[in-house]
């Protein structure tokens, strides 16, 4: 099945115009098969998938035991190696959290929390912690596994305002309908001085220009939004936030990689993978704005 184009009047949420032109188009390799066309802005270049399902109807996307994201019991050696890396990228990004927050401890909300395993590292250093969760059953696997009650994802707009030292999002901005209503919110929940951390795929990155349309990245129709270092900046800055410093994820070239080339369908996909992947890894030590994907520290002021 294909969709057709978005339709022309829809605005880019990075600079409002109003023009696209189609790209390519990339399938929904993980659940449904389905192609969708990707966009660039005319405008600011900002990349976007069209037609995406309404935000009522695409929990059906998400739909699936093998959602990596929401998985507890790796089956695969792709799942095995997402959970390792999880592992040992919750204390990196806690570390990383307290120092560009300047506090060791404090108030935290993790938006798209999953099934609360950063939130439950984060409270074990003594932090106080909340989270939203749009999905039921990663919700009840946050309160089984880690005793934390995350709120659903209509939650965030009853919590009172500047209740926060620091927002995270890891790899969830990319999933939200209206990103500037969250950014509104982030203003918001967030004290003076306070931190905002996202963590995004990135399209300029090597492998994204390696793979083309079967980058795993794009992640259509669950990623609606792809942005760019550039792109987030200039989003950051409509809404009173400065971008301070960004940083590599260096196992998501690894792991983006080896997904890519089983949608290729290549011989030796996790070889492939991991060769492409090392490459990928390499040429963003010099060059970090083409890393696989980074994570943003914001402040707001």
């Amino acid at each position: 099945m294909n969709r057709e184009n978005t339709p022309p009047d829809v605005e880019c949420p990075v600079c409002g115009a109003t023009g696209y032109r189609e790209l390519f188009r990339c399938t929904d390799h993980f659940l449904t098969g389905e192609t969708f066309p990707l966009l660039s802005c005319s405008t600011c270049g900002f990349l976007m998938t069209g037609s995406p399902p309404p935000e009522e109807t695409i929990g059906k996307y998400y739909q699936s035991e093998d959602y990596i994201s929401h998985s507890q019991t790796p089956r695969g050696v792709v799942d095995r190696i997402y959970h390792l890396v999880r592992r040992v990228m919750a204390g990196r990004k806690a570390a990383l959290v307290a120092r560009s927050a300047g506090i060791t401890e404090g108030a935290l909300l993790d938006i798209g929390a999953g099934t609360g395993f950063f939130l439950d590292t984060m409270r074990r250093r003594g932090w106080q912690v909340t989270g939203t969760e749009p999905g039921e059953s990663a919700r009840q696997v946050a309160l089984e596994q880690h005793g934390i009650t995350l709120l659903p994802a209509e939650g965030l707009f009853s919590i009172p305002q500047r209740a926060f030292d620091v927002i995270t999002l890891w790899h969830v901005l990319e999933h939200l309908h209206d990103p500037g209503r969250y950014w509104q919110e982030f203003r918001r929940l967030l004290r003076p001085g306070g931190t905002l951390v996202i963590a995004l795929p990135n399209p300029a990155s090597h492998d994204a220009a390696h793979y083309g349309a079967f980058w795993a990245a794009w992640d259509v129709p669950r990623h609606l939004w792809h942005f760019s270092p550039a792109n987030l900046g200039k989003m950051a800055e409509q809404y009173g936030f400065r971008l301070t410093q960004s940083y590599r994820m260096p196992f998501d070239s690894f792991y983006v990689s080896i997904l890519s080339e089983k949608y290729k369908k290549a011989s030796l996909p996790l070889l492939r993978g991991l060769w492409f992947g090392f490459r990928s890894w390499a040429d963003a030590l010099a060059r970090k704005q083409k890393c696989s994907s980074l994570i943003y520290v914001l402040k707001f002021e």
